[in-house]
């Protein structure tokens, strides 16, 4: 299975993975499946810890390429034809980072592993 992680799912694999559900740990453990991490949940990271929304025991620059290659999770780039995706959303919220990811799933075919019920509400495969 080919999976992106949500933002919150790296974080608290990396810092709270008793937050993680049963299902989410296993498709993270499991070693045929790639998962990714997107640029936008970097973008995301480094943002709220530069405004102390939230924090981390290094710097992001740091933290999120050591945290992501321990979990052997691949850096997903963020290209145009994934943007052009969002043309095909709905506005049902406006997190502009979630609706990142999502359409990065929607253009590569990816599984979004997300706790985020409004996640669920796009046209986009998740798993929790």
């Amino acid at each position: 299975m080919r999976c992106l992680l949500d933002t919150c799912t790296f974080l608290w694999l990396n810092l709270e993975p008793t937050r993680l559900s049963a299902r989410a740990r296993e498709i993270i453990a499991h070693e045929g499946n790639v998962l990714w991490l997107s640029a936008a949940s970097a973008w995301e990271i480094s943002a709220k810890h530069r405004t102390g929304q939230l924090l981390l025991p290094v710097e992001p620059l740091e933290y999120v390429p050591s945290r992501r290659a321990a979990n052997g999770i691949v850096s997903l780039r963020f290209r145009e034809e994934d943007a052009l995706q969002i043309t095909k959303l709905p506005a049902l919220h406006k997190d502009p980072f979630d609706r990142m990811l999502i359409c990065q799933a929607i253009s590569r075919g990816l599984t979004i592993v997300t706790p985020d019920s409004r996640i669920r509400q796009y046209p986009v495969l998740t798993i929790w």
